[in-house]
């Protein structure tokens, strides 16, 4: 039974040997992955060359080997055209530094869609973190330095339970944020794949009924993996000694490893739900499928991909937060003198500036990576790039797939 619906947004393309009418396609070598690849039975053209033959006086040399489709060498390809480029990837295997311009190239082309998307949604969020901040969070207790080692610990506690709670709403905050700008994106950039902009409304239309189960699989992941983590450190905890304490840490150790297995396994959930049209529990799968077998190469790509906005997000924000506390300087004055500081609406403001700007350039590459690694899957394990030429109405890959298929 053929359980993967395809990508309904921009093409589909199924993965259980079917070519999307219901009949099998041939059986093929293996791929680098493990998986045999699924040709589609509607092929261009083969190339029309000659072998090599004495030249004639008076006639055209005999085309050569390289100099397929009737056109020049292609660069040492022998026969082989380049990829089909609708959109801001070629249609074929991508390489890390292809995905990432990839990505940047949306944001480039699109620019105008993508940032009104991640500006707004970044204002809204600074804004609600700023006014929770300053009205909601309540105050650090004040630390005495002569406290005895009881009272000292007391006094920590107190202070950690306090930065805890003042850290739900931002988190809650960052969560539904992160939700509407990458699923508005995530529709946005399987357009740019096929070279078609799309507004914000029709994003919106897009995207709104898949809310909800996004939002689903925003919240489950993060609460699997807390429960697998506690989970490990319960024997320690239980204990309670020194032999305890020993469980705790590697406890921890054993279940962040288990964890980061996890998320590189599900990470393409989330275009797999919004592309799919799948449920939570179905698109988990669906990443489950596309990633094995590929698990150390995606792992790599977005471990590089998250220091390389680290770094980005840096370079934008410790700028802002030093200006900040400069002009704040009763803030600075605290923090200066060793007592916990109390920033005022001037600090507030001008993180929040930096925390704008810096969500409007890392929202759209970190958006963009995640869903071009579900589309090089797809193009490795099911030919998804033949779909995807036959959507964007390439010559010589077929008729283009009607409305259901492309989404449009």
């Amino acid at each position: 039974m053929n359980d993967t619906p395809g990508w309904t947004s921009p093409g589909s393309a199924p993965s259980d040997g079917q070519d999307g009418t219901g009949v099998p396609r041939p059986a093929t070598p293996g791929d680098a992955n493990g998986s045999a690849p699924q040709w589609s039975k509607d092929q261009p053209p083969a190339g029309q060359w000659s072998p090599p033959t004495a030249p004639v006086p008076g006639q055209a040399p005999a085309p050569q080997p390289g100099q397929g489709w009737g056109g020049p060498p292609q660069h040492g390809n022998w026969g082989k055209p380049p990829a089909a480029k609708p959109g801001v990837i070629p249609l074929r295997p991508l390489g890390m530094g292809e995905i990432l311009d990839g990505a940047v190239s949306t944001m480039r082309t699109y620019w105008r869609t993508v940032l009104t998307i991640t500006v707004a949604v970044a204002v809204i969020s600074q804004v609600a973190d700023i006014l929770v901040q300053r009205f909601l969070v309540p105050t650090p207790p004040a630390i005495d330095p002569n406290a005895s080692p009881d009272e000292a610990m007391a006094q920590l506690g107190d202070s950690l339970q306090t930065s805890l709670v003042g850290s739900i709403p931002a988190i809650l905050i960052l969560l539904m944020a992160t939700l509407v700008s990458a699923a508005l994106l995530t529709v946005v950039i399987s357009r740019a794949v096929l070279g078609r902009p799309v507004s914000i409304g029709a994003a919106w239309q897009e995207a709104r009924p898949r809310l909800l189960r996004l939002l689903g699989l925003t919240l489950l992941l993060p609460v699997m993996s807390a429960a697998i983590v506690f989970g490990a450190m319960l024997p320690g905890i239980l204990l309670g000694d020194v032999t305890g304490g020993a469980l705790v840490v590697l406890g921890a150790i054993a279940g962040v490893v288990v964890v980061v297995w996890l998320m590189i396994r599900f990470s393409l959930a989330s275009p797999a739900l919004m592309l799919e049209r799948q449920g939570v529990l179905q698109s988990m799968k669906r990443s489950a499928k596309l990633v094995q077998g590929s698990w150390w190469r995606i792992f790599g790509i977005t471990l590089l991909t998250q220091l390389l906005l680290l770094i980005v997000g840096m370079i934008i924000t410790v700028p802002f937060a030093i200006l900040a506390i400069v002009v704040d300087g009763e803030g600075f004055s605290g923090l200066a003198s060793g007592s916990t500081p109390e920033f005022g609406w001037s600090f507030l403001i001008i993180t929040g500036i930096g925390g704008v700007i810096t969500s409007a350039v890392t929202y759209p590459i970190s958006a963009g990576v995640t869903v071009l690694l579900y589309v090089d899957q797809r193009i490795r394990r099911e030919a998804l790039d033949l779909e995807l030429a036959r959507a964007a109405g390439l010559p010589g890959y077929g008729p283009a797939p009607g409305e259901h298929a492309t989404g449009s």
